[in-house]
């Protein structure tokens, strides 16, 4: 993966004057070279360029940060199922910050802590524990577990929204690249057209070069595309399976509520 921008950063670094020779450099670079030309078709190449990069850059920080997430995911439910208090677990929040499950855990537990101690300082006046001090009061309970259910959702469309961050750039890459390459080869053939013109020869050796020329930045396009919408499927049903478990870790916090606290 981290030469997928080698050959166009080639392009680029000889296309802004990096090689003083034609003839010096292999295969697409002379092809680009050979006419001379610097204008649409070079700009086409660094704009498939820099999208190729900045979609590398993408992909290896997604692919760590998914890695991370997926074992801190793994940590965190460890915890979660061998602790008897959710403090227990709240208490492992921090050092497990990059698994999405913490972030529903905190806003659950936060809704939940809320409206407990609620319940506990505002007793109702007509219950018996009000009317007698010496009675112990009970044990508190929710008012709302659709509250915590709410609370529940929407963590989970924020740590999708995190999830899911700049993973739609590998989807627009994907689908514009071949387009904009398509149309550097068609400009590249116009002007190879024009020259056929103006020198008067269709011999192969003068159509051929300006032909050759224009097919760089199809290639360039493609090279560009297929990469980015190979790691956009996968990194999209990697999102898939991280909300897969949200929701499960969601209903079993709220089974846990409301068996111990309704």
């Amino acid at each position: 993966m981290r030469t997928l921008g080698s050959p166009l950063l080639a392009l680029l670094w000889q296309a802004q004057g990096g090689i003083a020779s034609e003839d010096s450099g292999p295969g697409l670079v002379r092809l680009v070279f050979r006419s001379g030309r610097i204008g649409v078709a070079q700009g086409v190449l660094l704009i498939l360029g820099l999208a190729s990069v900045v979609s590398l850059g993408i992909i290896l920080h997604k692919l760590w940060t998914f890695r991370r997430a997926a074992r801190q995911t793994a940590q965190f439910l460890d915890v979660f199922r061998r602790s008897n208090k959710f403090s227990e677990v709240q208490a492992v929040c921090g050092s497990l910050g990059a698994s999405p499950l913490v972030g529903l855990f905190q806003a659950g537990y936060a809704e939940l802590t809320a409206q407990l101690r609620h319940a506990s300082a505002a007793p109702d006046p007509s219950s018996a524990s009000a009317s007698n001090p010496r009675n112990p009061a009970g044990r508190p309970t929710l008012k709302s577990l659709t509250a915590v259910d709410r609370a529940l959702l929407r963590a989970s469309a924020v740590e999708l929204n995190k999830l899911e961050h700049r993973v739609g750039f590998l989807a627009t890459t994907a689908s514009i690249a071949p387009f904009i390459g398509l149309f550097g080869t068609v400009w590249g053939i116009i002007s190879a057209f024009e020259g056929i013109g103006q020198t008067g020869s269709t011999n192969l050796g003068v159509v051929a070069p300006g032909i050759a020329d224009a097919l760089v930045a199809t290639a360039a396009g493609l090279f560009t595309a297929i990469p980015a919408v190979y790691f956009y499927n996968g990194l999209s049903q990697r999102v898939k399976l991280f909300a897969s478990e949200m929701d499960d870790f969601a209903m079993e916090f709220l089974n846990i509520a409301e068996r111990n606290f309704t």
